[in-house]
């Protein structure tokens, strides 16, 4: 079992950084005043309002922010302000000897994928893919007060409606994953994820279907799918097609990609790159049951 990181408590203090895409302080603007209407202390990373190309600063200045963010005992929770693309580039070499001493929550989804899968699967402590400080304006009521209980140390329980191409089952293992684009690019890199009996969770963004297609043949034939526990499928969101289609939505090409195998298939997750991005954690232990008439992850 992976090292969950201790509750947040009022007066404790969360940084908010980017490890990807340039950021201006007043874009984060709504997501500091929730944090401050839960007591927290809100500390603003040296990324916030650098611009280097697309970056939010030079890879350099991008890892030192994130280190003094992992060495800064007073910091309980790192927050990253946004995705894009860039985390891959400033995160080899980090020390997180002092990180392992007093592990804290690290916070994102989409490009923070990098992020979760390093150090859920070679540090050992949990993350939490949830929504960040950039779609806080936009995000569900229900997205932001499931980021509020798991940082605070209420799991989540959720229950969905089921999806005409679920695959039903029971299963139970630790959850792992996140954007399929980036799980993609890991594969057989020092990063790689082991996926042996967990809960993959997969959602993605702005892809074209055919790539949806290779980026499942590529976890298929690099046997991330085949001793899976179960599947958890988000939002995939924006997907775009060729003039001759691919004949296929995105749920039915992973839902082909996984048609030999017998564990369960939720569909239809809210989470991802969608408003109603539920919190989920990174490493945590789940229960999948996927039935006829509701689905639950607790």
């Amino acid at each position: 079992m992976l090292l969950r990181p201790q509750a947040l408590q009022p007066g404790d203090t969360v940084y908010i950084l980017s490890t990807a895409r340039k950021i201006t302080l007043e874009e984060i603007t709504p997501a500091i005043h929730a944090f401050e209407s839960w007591g927290l202390k809100v500390q603003i990373g040296k990324t916030i309002g650098k611009e280097y190309r697309q970056f939010a600063g030079t890879d350099a200045e991008r890892k030192e922010d994130f280190q003094i963010a992992l060495d800064d005992k007073n910091v309980r929770a790192i927050i990253c302000a946004r995705g894009g693309y860039g985390t891959v580039r400033m995160m080899d070499d980090l020390n997180y000897d002092e990180f392992m001493k007093n592990p804290k929550w690290v916070v994102g989804f989409s490009d923070i994928t990098f992020l979760h899968v390093h150090i859920s699967n070679s540090i050992g402590i949990q993350t939490l893919s949830g929504a960040m400080p950039f779609s806080f304006a936009k995000s569900t009521p229900m997205a932001i007060e499931s980021l509020k209980n798991e940082l605070f140390g209420k799991r989540n329980q959720y229950i969905i409606e089921p999806n005409e191409l679920n695959r039903k089952g029971e299963a139970q293992g630790i959850l792992i994953g996140g954007n399929l684009s980036i799980l993609y690019s890991i594969t057989g890199t020092k990063s790689g994820m082991n996926t042996s009996n967990k809960i993959l969770f997969l959602e993605d963004l702005d892809e074209y279907l055919y790539h949806i297609d290779r980026m499942m043949m590529n976890l298929k034939r690099s046997s991330k799918l085949h001793d899976l526990a179960g599947l958890v499928i988000g939002g995939f969101t924006d997907m775009k097609d060729n003039k001759v289609a691919f004949g296929t939505s995105a749920y039915e090409i992973i839902a082909e990609n996984v048609a030999e195998y017998n564990y369960p298939v939720c569909y239809g997750f809210p989470a991802g790159h969608v408003d109603d991005n539920r919190a989920l954690v990174i490493g945590g232990t789940y229960k999948l049951s996927v039935g006829d008439k509701e689905v639950k992850l607790y």
